[in-house]
């Protein structure tokens, strides 16, 4: 019985991508990680798991725990198969910090949430993501956070 739920999501596979590719990260945050053992965005989830996991990751970064936060906070939007590494700095920026957060955002609150953010950073709203593509991202983190 437990098995059928699992056919009905498999189109969804959460997603784990190169430390690399996490926006705001810069090269030496990048090789300090890699000699932590973490070089993708699933490990930084394993690693980060407690508050004083990533206390002590930031302490052996010596960074300030706001970076650990805002890193773990984009990896696990990431794991969003359709918001990825390329959406995923835009969604915390909006104001959306977590799966099950964006879980339960209203459609078009959230997407007026980035188009005003798009409008205040670069004076530009042809760049905010489609309403369809918002709705995307809602229901895929709706079924990564039933598995």
């Amino acid at each position: 019985m437990k098995n059928s739920p699992k056919t009905h999501h498999s189109s969804v596979k959460v997603r784990d991508w190169p430390i690399a590719h996490l926006p705001g990260l810069n090269n030496e945050n990048q090789s300090q990680l890699e000699e932590c053992g973490i070089t993708t965005t699933q490990q930084l989830i394993r690693m980060t798991k407690t508050v004083e996991a990533k206390a002590l990751l930031a302490h052996q970064l010596q960074v300030n725990l706001q970076y650990v936060n805002k890193w773990v906070a984009m990896a696990n939007l990431a794991r969003i198969p359709s918001v990825g590494c390329q959406y995923c700095g835009l969604l915390l920026h909006a104001g959306v910090a977590s799966p099950a957060q964006l879980a339960e955002m209203p459609v078009e609150r959230l997407h007026e949430q980035i188009l005003k953010l798009h409008v205040a950073m670069m004076q530009r709203n042809d760049l905010t993501p489609s309403v369809d593509r918002v709705q995307k991202w809602i229901y895929e983190a709706k079924l990564v956070m039933s598995h």
